[in-house]
């Protein structure tokens, strides 16, 4: 059981679990829908909720980004910082050569041609400095929907996309949250239904900023601000232990969703503190014993913004 918690760390140590959990099919559409590129006409691509950039290495392993501009934003100066203390060693470890020039860094292998730039700060600052530039082709939201404002934020955010851009909504949130082997089932149900709610109750600087069923919600919301949908899948965590354990840094992954657990339901009037205390403790002993399994609901979602409403 680990004596801190790094939401950084957290970060890296799910990269591994939403590999598995990406929907393929989702992502086939997406490179399908993708507009032809050339090192004049490089594709743009704006992530918001960036994180560590773990989706920005994606993008480049699995050969998206050719031709490309990136730009990620991200809320934490924490996450922004480590963005870039890997960025370097992991280009170099996958074979790119990387050059620094001002706030930018450009990668290069092969044929692809990759411009760099990430910034610390908030979704809504940007896109007030952003607003109807309209200078991206591809907008990425990775496990980032179901922490805002899906209604309000979503037209801000198309204002930044070009006509007909392409969006990519992935690992969205959609109301189960399930872990085996039971421990007590009502327990197990009553927790997991008032950690949702606490989804749906969230506020942040005085707004709503969450749902639990955001996956399924997505659809009307996307079509309400003017996205055309592609294609839409699940993208489920699953993660359980095989016969050398959990893979790569999971059980940590899965000590920090219980940790989470634990620091959203602490203290609640409809918990006995006793019997919760008691349930957490026995969730890490099962992580550390290899029998913990944990299941997540979630969609991926592609499309583009209709050309009429811009």
């Amino acid at each position: 059981m680990p004596a801190d918690y790094s939401f950084t760390r957290y970060l890296a140590a799910k990269k591994s679990v939403d590999d598995r959990a990406l929907n393929r099919h989702v992502w086939e559409s997406l490179l399908r829908a993708l507009p032809a590129v050339t090192p004049a006409t490089p594709l743009r691509v704006l992530e918001v909720g960036s994180g560590i950039g773990t989706m920005l290495e994606r993008l480049l392993e699995w050969g998206l980004l050719t031709n490309a501009t990136f730009t990620g934003i991200d809320a934490e100066p924490n996450n922004i910082d480590q963005a870039q203390q890997r960025l370097a060693p992991w280009a170099v470890e996958h074979g790119f050569e990387a050059k620094r020039a001002r706030c930018q860094v450009t990668l290069q292998r092969d044929e692809q041609n990759v411009s760099v730039e990430l910034e610390a700060i908030d979704v809504f600052d940007f896109v007030l400095r952003e607003r109807n530039r309209r200078a991206w082709d591809l907008l990425i939201a990775h496990a980032f929907l179901d922490l805002v404002d899906v209604p309000h934020i979503l037209p801000s955010l198309f204002s930044l996309l070009q006509p007909g851009g392409l969006f990519y909504f992935t690992i969205v949130f959609d109301g189960v949250t399930a872990f085996q082997p039971e421990i007590e089932p009502a327990l197990d149900i009553q927790i997991e239904s008032l950690y949702h709610q606490t989804m749906d109750r969230r506020i942040t600087a005085g707004k709503p900023s969450g749902d639990s069923r955001t996956g399924q919600h997505l659809f009307s919301h996307l079509q309400a601000a003017g996205g055309e949908l592609l294609d839409a899948g699940g993208s489920d965590w699953v993660v359980f232990a095989g016969r050398n354990g959990y893979l790569e840094d999971e059980a940590y992954f899965l000590h920090f969703i219980i940790h989470t657990i634990q620091a959203a339901l602490e203290g609640h009037p409809d918990l006995d503190a006793a019997r919760f205390a008691d349930w957490i403790a026995r969730r890490h002993a099962q992580i550390e014993d290899g029998s913990l399994i944990y299941i997540a609901h979630q969609l991926d979602f592609v499309g583009r913004l209709s050309v009429s409403l811009v």
